[in-house]
């Protein structure tokens, strides 16, 4: 019975003082979450430069702060873990945790992704946004996750446009003889409904392959072109708008799952913020990039509104293409944007 009793008096103690330690006493500091610290390695193509980049420096910080300094983000910018060709599969495989990439690469995987690459689908920065909080993002996020992979940022990285070192542009016919660099499918049915022939390849070639002469230009943002210096390589400007390639951060299900719940939100709540802070400066980010070009020497023609029209119908077509190969789907998606 002394030894019953002298255990049970032992029990009852850590019981008791378990509940004491569940209450606070003793400390007013909060408990580290279970898991413990966890690191997550996140690969970008795009230069350190980069407006997205330094966003996604924005992302490491507020997430460290949210966490409790439980959850760090690893940065690799300018290819220096995966490029964009090969980022995705990566990023489903495991090979890293999560991936900074433009939507047209997803399009191997979700063809719908191409949506983004429709000529002239959104008129204004602001119908982005919309589409994208109208249902365009669950849509294809429903589609990403059954791969594996999960949404974290839908990151505006502007309007795109057409550079290339031989000629001004300043109507659909002025395309014929060139080779322009596309960078997704639907980028590149676009260059060629507009008369040129388009080549593929990753972003890191295109400044050899332009000084080369293996390619005559390219489609890219202006916040791209001066950071990756194409005004040493490419005089010609042409602005046009007719693209808005969305950037996805995505990360794997299985580094997610990882993360307990604390830091599940923290994440979750540092990527709406830093989302919406892209949102906000797309424009402004692309126009200061447009006046740095001009600085740097590029000869610029803003394609007037009222000529417009005529670039629509030249790529009209690739919008009945996209249909035909996405169906359904891809038709809700195209209503979606344009409603």
């Amino acid at each position: 019975m002394k030894k019953f009793a002298k255990t049970f008096t032992a029990a009852a103690m850590i019981v008791a003082m378990a509940l004491i330690a569940g209450c606070g006493g003793g400390s007013d500091k909060q408990a580290a979450p279970s898991g413990g610290k966890v690191t997550l390695k996140m690969a970008a193509h795009l230069p350190q430069s980069h407006p997205l980049v330094k966003a996604m420096q924005d992302l490491k910080a507020k997430t460290a702060e949210k966490s409790g300094g439980t959850l760090d983000i690893q940065i690799y910018p300018a290819g220096q873990l995966f490029n964009d060709k090969n980022m995705n599969d990566a990023l489903i495989s495991g090979g890293v945790d999560m991936g900074l990439n433009t939507v047209g690469r997803w399009a191997s995987i979700v063809p719908a992704m191409d949506v983004f690459d429709l000529p002239f689908l959104f008129p204004t920065y602001e119908r982005i946004g919309k589409a994208v909080d109208g249902g365009l993002g669950d849509k294809l996020g429903a589609e990403l996750e059954k791969k594996g992979v999960r949404p974290l940022i839908w990151a505006d990285y502007g309007f795109v446009q057409f550079a290339n070192s031989k000629k001004p542009i300043q109507a659909p016919e002025d395309f014929a003889g060139l080779k322009i660099r596309g960078y997704s499918k639907y980028s590149t049915e676009t260059i060629k409904a507009l008369g040129a022939s388009s080549v593929t390849m990753g972003s890191g070639e295109v400044y050899m392959g332009i000084q080369r002469g293996t390619i005559d230009g390219q489609v890219s943002g202006t916040t791209a072109m001066r950071d990756r210096k194409m005004y040493e390589v490419t005089k010609y400007l042409t602005v046009t708008n007719h693209g808005c390639p969305e950037f996805l951060l995505a990360i794997n299900d299985k580094s997610y799952a990882k993360l307990n719940d604390q830091q599940k939100k923290a994440l979750t709540d540092a990527a709406k913020e830093v989302q919406q802070a892209i949102r906000d400066n797309a424009k402004k980010e692309d126009l200061k990039a447009l006046d740095d070009l001009k600085a740097k020497g590029m000869e610029v023609y803003v394609v007037p509104e009222g000529e417009l029209q005529k670039w629509r119908d030249a790529t009209k077509s690739t919008w009945e293409q996209f249909v035909k190969e996405t169906g359904k789907t891809g038709q809700e998606l195209i209503d979606i944007c344009i409603k």
